[in-house]
Order: C-alpha cells, then sequence, then structure tokens
C-alpha cells in the first residue's frame, strides 16, 4: 500500500510542470487557433534561464524568484516572437503558422546550443526541500509535495483570471467567437500578444520548476512536446480544467506503467489519447470545433483547373532535364536526386488529403514507413522478388490506412489530426520494441534491389518513373469526378450530403488512397537504401512532410512536390554548416511571412500581377 500511495505521489507531482506548460498551450490554442509547435522550446528555454538565475540568486528565495522571473522571461521571447514571426501571417492559410513555428523550433535550438553548450545541465535541489518524508514507509520527496500543493493554486489563479476579470471574459469570447470580439471594438492584435505571453510564461515556469527532478538538455523541448499535446487533446483545445484533469491521468497512468507494464510506456498516453476521442470526439471538457477555427482560413479556395499549356510545358522541362542528371551529373546528384523525388511522392500523398480534403493528418509516415516495412519483411523472412515486394508496399500501407481510417475519419479538425498521430505512434511502438521481427531499434538492413536495378543510374530512372507517375496519378484523380467530390466535402460537409455525397465514405477512400502512395514511396526508399529503421515512422517524418506541404502551398496541387524539393535541397545544403538549424529555421521563416500563400501560392501571384500568366492558365 505505501509503494502505491509514494507511486501516486510522484504521477502528481510530476503532473505539476506538465499542466502548467499543457495550461499554456491551451490558451494560445484557444484564443488563437495556433498550433504552437514551439512550445516545448519555450519549456526548454524557461529550464535553461531557470538554472542561470539560481546560479546567481541564492537561498530560497532567490530559488523560486528564479523560477518566477524564468517565467516572464520566456513570456517576453514569447510576446517578441508572436509579434515578429506568427502576426505578419495570422491571415495566410489555416495551419500555415505551424511552419512558423516548426522555423522557431530550429532557430531556439541553435541559439541554445550557442549559448549554453551542449552538456546536459543538472538542476540544483531546493533549498529546505531537500530530503524526503516517509509516507507508510516509503520515501517521498519533500519537493514533490510542494509540487503537489502548489499546483492546485496555480489552477485556482488561472480559473479565477479568466472567469472573475475583464482580461478574461475577454480571452473566454475570443475562444468562442474571436470575430465577434473584434466586431466590438477589442484590439485583438494586443489580445493576442497577451495570451501568448502568459502561454509562453506558463511554458517557461513548466521548465524551471521541474528543474530540481530533471535538469535542463536540448532534447527535452521534442520530448515534452508530444505529452503536452496529448494532455492539450484529451483534457479538450482551450479547456484549463480539462487540461489539469489531463495532466494528472496521463503523468500517474505513466508512473504506474513504469512500474508495471515497462513495455507500455511509448504508446501508453497515446493509447489513452484515442480512446478518449472515440468516446469523447472533442476531448474531456472540450467542445465541437467548427470549419475554419483552427486558423485564419486566408482568402476562398480557388477553382482547381488542370494545368495550362505553360505549366505542362515547365514540367516537361523538368522531366527533361531530371532524365539527362546521368548523363551531364554526378553520382551524388543521381542519389540526391533520388532522395528527393521519393519524398516529393511522400508529400504529396500528404498533399492530397490536406489540400483536396481538407484532412490534417499528424501521423502519415505510418504509411511511409509502413510500406517500406511491408518489402523489408518479405524480402528479410520469405526472401521475396525485390518486384513483388515493392508491388506490395503501396498494397499493405493501403490495408493499413483502411484499418486506421475506419476510426479517424469520424473526428474532424486538429482532434483527427491527433489521433492520426496516436495510430502512427501505436505502429511506431510495434515496430520499434517488436525486435525479433522488426529488428527493433537496429531495423531490417540488406534490402537491395533486383540485379537489373542494382546500379546507382538504373534505380534512379526507376524512381523518376515511379516517383513522377504516382504524383502525376495522384494529380488526375485530384481533377477526376472523386476528386470534385472530396473537395465538396472539405468546402461543405452539409452541402454535399445534400446532394447526395457520401462524406465519410468519400474522405475514408481518399485516406486509404493517400496511404497507399505514401506506401509506394515508402517502397522506393527502402530499396534506395537498402535498410529501414523505425525513425521512418516517427513523428518527426510526420511534421516534415507537414511542414514542407505547407511551405510549397497548402492550397496549389504542386505544393508538396515543390516544398518537398526546396526542403531537401536547402537541408543537403545547410547541414555543411556548424549551426544548420539557425540558418535553416530563419530561411522557413522568412519564407512564411514574405510568401504566406506558399511558394507555388506566391510566385502563381506574382506571375499574375506581372502579366506573365493569366489567373485561368495558373498552375494549381
Amino acid at each position: 500500500m505505501g509503494l502505491f500511495v509514494a507511486q501516486l505521489l510522484t504521477g502528481l507531482a510530476n503532473a505539476a510542470a506538465l499542466f502548467l506548460v499543457a495550461s499554456g498551450l491551451s490558451l494560445i490554442f484557444g484564443v488563437t487557433r495556433i498550433v504552437n509547435f514551439a512550445h516545448g522550446s519555450l519549456y526548454m528555454l524557461g529550464a535553461y534561464v531557470g538554472i542561470t538565475l539560481m546560479g546567481v540568486l541564492p537561498g530560497v528565495v532567490g530559488f523560486w524568484a528564479s523560477i518566477v522571473l524564468a517565467g516572464v522571461a520566456v513570456g517576453l521571447i514569447g510576446v517578441v516572437i508572436e509579434i515578429c514571426v506568427l502576426r505578419p501571417v495570422y491571415r495566410a492559410p489555416e495551419l500555415f503558422q505551424l511552419v512558423a513555428t516548426f522555423g522557431v523550433i530550429l532557430v531556439i535550438q541553435d541559439l541554445t546550443l550557442m549559448v549554453w553548450g551542449g552538456e546536459d545541465m543538472l538542476g540544483p535541489r531546493a533549498p529546505g526541500l531537500k530530503s524526503v518524508v516517509r509516507i507508510l514507509g516509503e520515501p517521498v520527496p519533500q519537493y514533490d509535495l510542494a509540487l503537489i500543493g502548489i499546483t492546485p493554486f496555480i489552477l485556482l489563479g488561472l480559473w479565477w483570471l479568466i472567469t472573475k476579470t475583464r482580461v478574461g471574459i475577454l480571452v473566454r469570447a475570443a475562444t468562442q467567437d474571436r470575430e465577434m470580439v473584434g466586431a466590438l471594438g477589442v484590439n485583438q492584435s494586443w489580445l493576442f500578444t497577451g495570451v501568448f505571453f502568459l502561454g509562453s510564461a506558463l511554458a517557461g515556469l513548466g521548465g524551471a520548476i521541474q528543474l530540481p527532478k530533471g535538469g535542463a538538455d536540448l532534447l527535452m523541448d521534442f520530448s515534452i512536446i508530444a505529452e503536452v499535446f496529448v494532455v492539450v487533446v484529451i483534457g479538450g483545445m482551450g479547456s484549463i480544467p480539462g487540461a489539469f484533469i489531463a495532466a494528472v491521468l496521463i503523468s500517474v497512468l505513466n508512473v504506474f506503467g513504469v512500474a508495471y507494464v515497462p513495455q507500455s510506456t511509448l504508446v501508453l498516453m497515446y493509447i489513452v489519447m484515442a480512446v478518449v476521442l472515440m468516446i469523447r470526439p472533442w476531448g474531456l471538457l472540450g467542445r465541437e470545433e467548427k470549419a475554419g477555427e483552427h486558423g485564419q482560413v486566408g482568402e476562398p479556395q480557388r477553382p482547381i483547373r488542370p494545368a495550362g499549356w505553360i505549366g505542362r510545358s515547365f514540367v516537361l522541362a523538368v522531366v527533361a532535364i531530371l532524365a539527362l542528371v546521368p548523363i551531364l551529373g554526378s553520382t551524388f546528384a543521381q542519389v540526391l536526386i533520388t532522395d528527393i523525388l521519393i519524398f516529393c511522392l511522400f508529400a504529396t500523398s500528404l498533399q492530397f488529403i490536406l489540400s483536396t480534403g481538407g484532412l490534417v493528418s499528424f501521423g502519415h509516415a505510418v504509411f511511409f514507413g509502413g510500406g517500406a516495412y511491408v518489402s523489408a519483411l518479405l524480402v528479410t523472412y520469405f526472401n521475396t522478388p525485390m518486384e513483388l515486394a515493392f508491388a506490395l508496399a503501396p498494397l499493405g500501407a493501403g490495408i493499413l490506412a483502411i484499418g486506421i481510417g475506419w476510426f479517424c475519419i469520424r473526428l474532424s479538425g486538429v482532434y483527427f489530426a491527433m489521433l492520426t498521430l496516436a495510430f502512427s505512434q501505436l505502429v511506431w511502438s510495434l515496430v520499434f520494441q517488436w525486435g525479433e521481427v522488426t529488428g527493433g531499434d537496429d531495423g531490417l538492413v540488406s534490402i537491395w534491389p533486383s540485379k537489373w536495378l542494382s546500379g546507382t543510374t538504373a534505380y534512379y530512372y526507376f524512381t523518376l518513373a515511379m516517383g513522377i507517375g504516382g504524383i502525376l496519378v495522384l494529380r488526375h484523380i485530384m481533377h477526376s469526378p472523386f476528386g470534385y467530390a472530396l473537395r465538396a466535402t472539405r468546402d461543405s460537409a452539409r452541402q454535399a450530403e445534400a446532394t447526395g455525397i457520401n462524406v465519410k465514405q468519400i474522405q475514408w477512400m481518399a485516406f486509404t488512397l493517400a496511404g497507399a502512395f505514401a506506401g509506394l514511396a515508402g517502397g522506393l526508399f527502402v530499396f534506395s537504401k537498402g535498410s529501414i529503421f523505425p525513425d521512418e515512422l516517427s513523428i518527426s517524418t510526420s511534421f516534415d512532410a507537414l511542414i514542407v506541404v505547407f511551405l510549397g502551398g497548402v492550397k496549389t496541387l504542386s505544393g508538396g512536390v515543390v516544398g518537398a524539393a526546396f526542403m531537401e535541397g536547402a537541408k543537403d545544403w545547410l547541414t555543411r554548416l556548424e549551426y544548420w538549424r539557425l540558418v535553416l529555421g530563419l530561411v522557413i521563416i522568412a519564407v512564411v511571412i514574405i510568401a504566406p500563400d506558399g511558394i507555388v501560392g506566391s510566385l502563381r501571384k506574382l506571375g499574375e500581377r506581372l502579366g506573365i500568366v493569366r489567373e485561368e492558365e495558373s498552375m494549381q
């Protein structure tokens, strides 16, 4: 009994920092509708700033003052990010701010490395709370008990601020109808800035307050951001009490999971999130999302027409140049372009459901990695010929998409996106932990193509044909009756149903198609590299595809291709620099601010303005 109570108290103490960070993210999303993936970076900054201040300010007063000052400092950094990076893109396509926050992550990572170095830093013990207390014979750190006592007061303070003050009334009004708040004369810009300050300060407080339990390191931003989003989604986006309940639930379950079912620790919170969302699609205390809530949508979508003669001529010219690369270029150029073509196909498969169907997936890498593992497992255990194993990659990924899509399609918006992430992590965990079959972290190796494709040039032409062919097939589907029906479900599901379109069935079919083509890209990938590892199923791979789609232009059909080519090419050049993340992050932020419609959308508008192309001939 004593051990059970001690573990329960440990979980409640761990919930303190998690609740602070999650409540800040929930506030920011509730008012601004920004999916802020840089929130974990603000948590990391809070830890580093706090540990620096604790080294300067001595004693009990200095320790707690350092935590508060770290929160204020990070809040001010959040204000700078909101004003300089996010405010210029509030009217960009919905969720486009996600690209900007990804750039912020890269910038903060390298700036933190430059200022504090790459070594992990241990947090100081809390003065006056360095010993343990025996509860039912089990030792419990005094600092854990202090955190358990502090957390309800933080929740009470946030509740008072939101419900009893004028600022809180405006915040609650903005979460319900921010356009009406603006119509009543409230300065939305400063309201957003104030909320961003508070949310960022809470993240900084969370990073500083956990120092005696964990310390600071350069990976803590990524280690917490997924957990924070899970907490916010389970609690309900925009709900502070919901974030508190979910933080306690997840923290306590994690502690008991480590103790009794250690194999579950990688996916336990995702299982909980999946179950909650299937029972309550908007979280425990959340509310149903309305169309267009998650981010300013910008100008209405243009009708998508087949490319005109300029667009077709440009594509033919690009294909001709690519066909000449083995003759004019080096072997390195062939390998690099092969990687770019594979990633372009993967990104286009995501663009298909995102741009045409309005379905934002945070777990699309499960189909890319799934297709790759289908081929690798067939070759490894059944000596399947490369041709058959490759052909079965999109089939296996498509079957996986059918199963995942059956659960996910019933949700919408951020909740749909997070449920796809949950299933993606479940598959990743299975691959990572089932080492006797999948190789676990060591992956599967020696997965090479057949002899007739073993040369670099032969496989380059094979990838060129399959990659461009797959992209063209997807574009053809977008212009087919099925594609028009899918766009109808995106623009107005209610009107689409009134015309006889089965909305969920169309979306499910599109989700399956996108998964199959991602699996095709995965099949190309595994035979080009000769190996496959669980990283290809990870969150970062999904986010890479999502970033390039928005970077290229979410409201265009070629945005995924252009964004993928731009990102992969930039990475290949920039990774030769010491602080390449800083430079790449600044480049991404600059592109987002200068070209809020994405690279393709902005070039299209520039061409129309200069009279180079007419609107009806713009390549979508």
